[in-house]
């Protein structure tokens, strides 16, 4: 078991009043950042699937035991945690991954970089989470190719509450679970979602190979063989690939080559100045096995290259 991991599950409540969530409670052996690791899986600000009330995260998923609602509340020692629905016992499980329990930092050498030591002093605490929902990470990320954050969220929202099912609990505002059977989304609901055809021709094509998918990225022991589990799917490259892998399995290594920015990001934040993604690749290169960490740790350095233009316009394509 990685260093850093809970010695067993969450504790949980196994006897709850009658209208009662099930409860748990899962301490950490070292300091990790929970909060930052659960944070990091919401889709926008108005992610129908997850959001932050109060200091509670409050997240609603699609388990292999039914739909379920998890409120959790990260202290300074603990997690403590609520579930509702079928598949409360299943989210409760899942706590401590969801946290980064499963993120191993051993071999990580941040001394190669004085940015990068520098950071990782200050956030050692940084964990990878993972949501262990193969799919709804999959999806998530098609939507959010070649198009703007903006656009892909919109489209996500629209989706979910449109075609997903109501999460059980007191939630603070309407949560909403993906959809069982994305493959039944009719065209014109992603088309009105303002999601482009290549993108919903994927997410179906894919959804009716679903169970294969699912259980073959699983099984999978190598982030190289998952990547190849998933770019087997028509119009799923190397891009939706790692965004995949990094949300459903919290993968230390994953590189999003083909990002918009982080190519640029990576070298301005490294050497000064922009990059493409072969020079990002190369940069990267001495941290191989650590990839993924050393980008979340630029993207809390607070080093970004100054913008020299105007934002993107999204564009619009469905009738009015």
């Amino acid at each position: 078991m990685p260093r850093g991991a809970a010695s067993a599950r969450a504790t949980r409540d196994p006897r709850p009043a009658a209208g009662r969530p099930i409860e748990a409670e899962y301490r950490p052996r070292t300091p990790i950042d929970a909060h930052r690791a659960i944070a990091l899986q919401q889709r926008g600000a108005h992610d129908p699937a997850q959001t932050t009330a109060a200091g509670v995260i409050w997240r609603a998923s699609r388990t292999p035991q039914g739909i379920a609602t998890i409120a959790v509340r990260v202290e300074r020692t603990r997690v403590r945690a609520a579930a509702w629905g079928p598949g409360a016992e299943w989210m409760l499980d899942q706590l401590p991954r969801l946290c980064g329990a499963d993120d191993d930092p051993a071999g990580f050498d941040p001394g190669r970089h004085a940015l990068v030591a520098d950071v990782h002093r200050r956030h050692a605490d940084l964990r990878l989470g993972r949501t262990d929902l193969v799919f709804d990470a999959l999806a998530s990320a098609v939507f959010e190719q070649k198009v703007t954050a903006l656009q892909a969220f919109g489209a996500w929202r629209m989706i979910l509450t449109w075609c997903g099912e109501r999460a059980p609990g007191p939630t603070p505002r309407p949560l909403f679970a993906p959809p069982a059977d994305w493959h039944l989304v009719p065209s014109w609901t992603w088309h009105r979602a303002g999601l482009e055809p290549p993108q919903s021709r994927t997410i179906v094509a894919a959804a009716r190979r679903r169970g294969g998918v699912e259980s073959a990225a699983a099984s999978a022991d190598t982030g190289e063989a998952r990547d190849a589990v998933f770019t087997s799917l028509p119009g799923v490259g190397v891009w939706t690939s790692a965004e995949a892998r990094i949300r459903a399995f919290g993968d230390p290594d994953a590189v999003s080559v083909g990002d918009y920015h982080l190519a640029h990001q990576v070298g301005y934040a490294l050497t000064g100045h922009r990059v493409d993604d072969d020079g990002m690749v190369e940069l990267l290169e001495p941290w191989r096995g650590h990839r993924q960490r050393v980008i979340r740790l630029l993207a809390l350095s607070g080093v970004f290259e100054p913008r020299r233009g105007p934002r993107l316009a999204p564009e619009d394509h469905r009738r009015r």
